[in-house]
């Protein structure tokens, strides 16, 4: 992989001006790490998406900040909850010489016979794994071959990938990778009733600590808030 350099510049806006610098282009960022004082910054959004899409979350980022280039991993982006626009960027500082702990993503290769010819369902049970390595080492992915599941109930662990010299998978052995189970037909019965899910959104850390203090959630009246009914007074006998 080519070495991936990203422009950075320090940031001294915080809260809810960050909206400008949004409308500017700009991604507001962070860059954190141990024997490492933080520091907050700004990328171009053009750039960093650029970046993003060739080192995801195990690729080597170099942000040349001034005079320093600064070796990172991308570890978090916050994403709005309508419009998906990104929000904030957490960069962690790496040490070249030692080793680090990184998820990386799996990829499904092959045809499982107990798919394509028995009716089987795939189910990835975890597509992210836990790895250590030198950070130059790092896979990009890590690929899971389901050529060996012939039978439906089969599944593949972490104890049964690949090892390899340049890293080690520290997610637990006994953890299932990957599966196959019996097809399940869908009732035809229609329900009458449905729960409607929830749905959460919250507020980037720094655009909250913005907000204005003192100010409470409206008050949904319950039935408990009524005034009681009056009641009828019984006929004279």
């Amino acid at each position: 992989m080519q070495k991936l350099a990203l422009k950075a510049e320090k940031r001294d806006v915080f809260g809810k001006k960050l909206k400008k610098l949004r409308k500017e282009g700009m991604v507001p960022a962070n860059i954190y790490g141990p024997d490492f004082k933080s520091v907050s910054i700004k990328v171009g959004f053009k750039d960093f998406v650029k970046t993003f899409k060739v080192a995801k979350e195990t690729g080597v980022v170099y942000i040349t900040l001034g005079k320093d280039e600064i070796p990172t991993l991308i570890k978090a982006i916050q994403i709005h909850p309508v419009n998906d626009t990104i929000l904030h960027v957490d960069f962690r500082k790496i040490d070249l010489t030692k080793k680090v702990q990184t998820e990386v993503p799996v990829k499904v290769v092959g045809s499982s016979e107990a798919v394509a010819q028995k009716g089987g369902v795939l189910l990835i049970q975890s597509d992210m794994l836990q790895v250590e390595a030198l950070p130059s080492n790092i896979p990009h992915e890590i690929e899971v071959d389901i050529s060996i599941i012939k039978e439906i109930g089969g599944e593949i662990k972490v104890s049964d990938l690949k090892k390899s010299e340049k890293y080690e998978v520290k997610t637990p052995a006994e953890k299932v990778v990957v599966s196959v189970v019996a097809h399940k037909e869908e009732s035809i019965t229609p329900e009458t009733t449905s729960a409607a899910p929830e749905v959460i959104t919250e507020k980037p850390a720094e655009e909250e600590a913005a907000a204005a203090p003192g100010e409470a959630p409206a008050k949904k009246e319950t039935t408990a808030d009524k005034a009681p009914a009056k009641e009828t007074p019984p006929p004279k006998k």
